[in-house]
């Protein structure tokens, strides 16, 4: 059965396994990121469509339609839009949603567009309406119109824009305003990895940043990092700094395993927060049914950080269930935490995750 190590680190000393990036991934990811579609690892689906639609825009010598990438965040849709900017041979300009808050903004970036730029645009569904109403124009008709004045007074500019190439990506389809998800040619979702990818993910980040990575020691690092490529080249890294201060450098499964569990990552990629909201959500209220904000205050965290960093990992995975009356631990959570379920928790009752 898993037990939880004795010493662990101080709460600011885990490592995280939220999908977001952090400030600190930021260099690193740009050394990572593959440059052509065929070095991207997964998403076998996504790259052949997108394949099909950017050769075929090339051949006719057209420009690609729109693409929008919707899905979790980590699964490589900034990667994408590099991607397609270096297949087409363009420049990229990128931005996100929440900058984008004045009409003023979009336009002074669409005009600054050359014939063929890829203009990219993370989580676009959190763009400003006037904002989001005026791109409806500029991806149709490469154009947009510009108010200049206020009241009866004000008039009506329209500026003509080079033909560009709009890539956005979002964590949230379903915010998106229906006219414009449609004038999107092409959408595409992003999947989980499955852990033989992961192992890719891994095997080719260790060969750029130099780490002497094993193969038994890609499989631990693949199997708990919750099916993202950047928690598992975040784990990666982590990994690689106790191999080469605890031990010669090398990354086995030993190693792998040995500094997981100083980072609080256990077989499955449960961090301290995730078995702390399951421990509170049996030990505390029965299993529930608990709310989220109840929940929250229990294992001393926001709502928002329970709900979006660690909900859609323990719901995926089957150990906690959303119900009209709260959230519930199942069958799966009881043993995993070493406790044998009641008879009226969801799933079934299985042996612990964790049982030689």
């Amino acid at each position: 059965m898993y037990e939880e190590p004795q010493d662990w680190p101080a709460p600011g000393d885990s490592v995280s396994l939220t999908p977001q990036q952090e400030p600190s991934d930021q260099d690193v990811e740009t050394s990572l990121r593959p440059r052509k579609l065929g070095e991207f690892v997964g998403q076998s689906r996504v790259r052949e469509q997108l394949e099909l639609v950017l050769h075929g825009a090339l051949r006719r010598g057209d420009q690609p339609d729109h693409v929008l990438f919707s899905g979790p965040p980590g699964l490589g849709k900034t990667s994408l839009s590099m991607i397609i900017a270096a297949e087409l041979g363009s420049a990229i300009r990128v931005t996100s949603g929440p900058a984008l808050e004045k009409p003023g903004d979009l336009a002074a970036m669409l005009s600054n567009l050359t014939e063929g730029d890829v203009l990219f645009i993370d989580e676009i569904h959190r763009i400003a309406r006037p904002a989001e109403e005026m791109l409806y124009l500029a991806m149709e008709d490469y154009r947009v119109d510009v108010v200049v004045g206020k009241g009866p007074g004000a008039t009506s500019i329209p500026l003509e824009l080079a033909p560009f190439t709009l890539v956005g990506a979002t964590t949230r389809s379903g915010s998106l305003t229906g006219p414009l998800r449609d004038r999107f040619g092409f959408t595409a979702h992003m999947e989980f990895y499955t852990p033989a990818e992961l192992e890719l993910v891994v095997r080719r980040s260790a060969g750029i940043l130099g780490v002497d990575l094993r193969d038994d020691g890609a499989t631990e690092i693949a199997t708990r990092s919750r099916g993202t490529p950047r928690i598992a080249n975040r784990l990666l890294r982590r990994v690689r700094d106790y191999a080469e201060v605890r031990s010669d450098g090398a990354v086995t499964r030993e190693i792998a395993r040995s500094a997981l569990d100083v980072y609080d990552v256990d077989e499955i990629g449960l961090d301290r927060l995730d078995r702390a909201v399951l421990r509170a959500l049996i030990r505390s209220f029965h299993g529930g049914p608990v709310g989220i904000s109840t929940l929250a205050v229990a294992v001393g965290e926001e709502a928002t950080t329970v709900e979006e960093v660690c909900e859609p990992y323990l719901v995926r995975i089957g150990m906690l269930a959303r119900t009209p009356r709260g959230r519930v631990a199942t069958a799966a959570a009881w043993n995993h935490l070493g406790m044998s379920p009641p008879e009226h928790a969801p799933g079934e009752a299985q042996p612990s995750l964790f049982e030689e």
